[in-house]
C-alpha cells in the first residue's frame, strides 16, 4: 500500500535527533515506501470551507549531523493527504484546538488522523485517566482554595499539577506541614480562576515513573520507568529523569486492559500511560514519547508497529 502521509510537528530543525519519537515514525512511515509531507501548526489553514495545509515533502535520514531535507512548499487540501500525524507537542490551548478543528474537517473526507480529532480534544491528559477511578490514587480537581486545603489536610503529603503542562512542568510537591501551599494554589489557580489537580503523592516515585505506550489499545510488553533525578519528586525526562526499561507487571496488564477498550472506541490510536506504583496518574494522547528509548533497550521497532497499524486501520474501511 503506498500512502501520501503528513505530520503536524514542532520544528523539525529543533528536535532531538537522540530521542524524538516523531522522527522515528517518519522514518517507519519513510520505509514503509510512503510519501512524506512536513507541516507545522502555523500550517494549518481554512479557505472557502476547505481545510488546507501548506506543506513541504520531507525525507528522513538517520543522520545527527542532517536528519531531514524539506522540499518546497505548496498549499494543498489536507484530504489529499491519506493520513496525518498529529503530533504538536502542548500546551493545549486556543491554537491547538482550532487546529483540531481544521484536522476534524480532513476527517470527514476520508482522512486518517491519529489520534482523531474529537479525542485529542476531549481527553485532557490529566482528566481522562480519573474517567477510571478503580485505577487511580485519591484525586481532586477543583479550583476553589478551601477544597485544595482540605484535600491536602485528608492526604498530608500530595502533588498538585496544572491540567494542561507537560514534562513535568509546574508539578509541586507540597507536604505534611504544608509550607508554601498557599502560594502553590494561587499560582495553579491564578487566584481561584482556573482548574488545577491535586493528586495523592505516591512514594513509589522513587522506582519510576512508568510510561507504557498503546498501540489501538493494546499495551507493549515493555514500560520506560523514568527514574527521578537526586532531590526530585518527578520523574520526567524532560525534567532530568532518567529512563530504565521494564517489563510489564500484572497490575501494569490490568489497568491497560481497563484501558484499552475505550481508547478504541475513541480512535486513540497511539497513547501513554504513566503509572507510578500500582496507580494510573496521566494518560498522554496529543504527542506521547520514549519509543526511542525503548526500542534502543530493548531491539524494538515500535514506530513501524504504529505504522503497521495505521495501514491496518485503512484497510479495515
Amino acid at each position: 500500500m503506498s500512502l501520501r502521509i503528513g505530520i503536524v510537528m514542532d520544528p523539525i530543525e529543533k528536535i532531538s535527533y537522540k530521542k524524538d519519537s516523531s522522527l522515528a515514525m517518519l522514518w517507519a512511515a519513510q520505509r514503509k515506501g510512503w510519501s512524506l509531507y512536513y507541516m507545522e501548526q502555523s500550517d494549518l489553514f481554512l479557505r472557502d470551507g476547505v481545510a488546507m495545509g501548506r506543506m513541504a515533502t520531507l525525507e528522513v535520514a538517520m543522520n545527527p549531523e542532517q536528519w531531514f531535507t524539506r522540499g518546497e512548499y505548496q498549499a494543498l487540501p489536507l484530504s489529499s493527504l491519506d493520513v496525518i500525524l498529529m503530533r504538536k507537542d502542548p500546551p493545549f490551548d486556543n491554537e491547538f484546538i482550532y487546529s483540531t478543528h481544521l484536522l476534524s474537517l480532513a476527517e470527514a473526507e476520508g482522512v486518517l488522523v491519529v489520534n482523531r480529532t474529537d479525542s485529542l480534544r476531549d481527553c485532557n491528559e490529566k482528566l481522562f485517566a480519573t474517567h477510571f477511578p478503580e485505577c487511580c490514587p485519591p484525586v481532586l480537581v477543583s479550583r476553589r482554595a478551601d477544597l485544595l486545603r482540605a484535600f491536602h489536610a485528608e492526604h498530608q503529603d500530595v502533588i498538585f499539577k496544572p491540567l494542561d503542562g507537560m514534562g513535568g512542568a509546574s508539578i509541586f510537591h507540597i507536604r505534611e506541614d504544608g509550607r508554601n501551599l498557599g502560594v502553590v494554589i494561587e499560582t495553579l489557580t491564578q487566584h481561584g480562576t482556573q482548574m488545577c489537580m491535586a493528586q495523592k503523592y505516591l512514594p513509589e516515585i522513587k522506582d519510576g515513573d512508568k510510561r507504557i505506550l498503546m498501540i489501538n489499545g493494546e499495551p507493549l510488553d515493555y514500560a520506560l520507568a523514568r527514574i527521578p533525578s537526586a532531590g526530585e519528586t518527578r520523574g520526567n525526562l524532560a525534567a532530568g529523569g532518567r529512563g530504565e526499561g521494564r517489563p510489564l507487571t500484572e497490575r501494569d496488564r490490568w489497568i491497560c486492559a481497563q484501558v484499552g477498550p475505550t481508547l478504541r472506541e475513541k480512535g486513540l490510536l497511539f497513547v501513554g500511560l504513566d503509572v507510578i506504583g500500582d496507580y494510573l496518574t496521566e494518560i498522554n494522547v496529543t504527542s506521547p514519547t520514549c519509543i526511542r528509548e525503548l526500542d534502543q533497550q530493548f531491539g524494538l521497532d515500535i514506530a513501524m508497529q504504529l505504522m503497521n497499524a495505521v495501514e491496518q486501520q485503512l484497510e479495515q474501511r
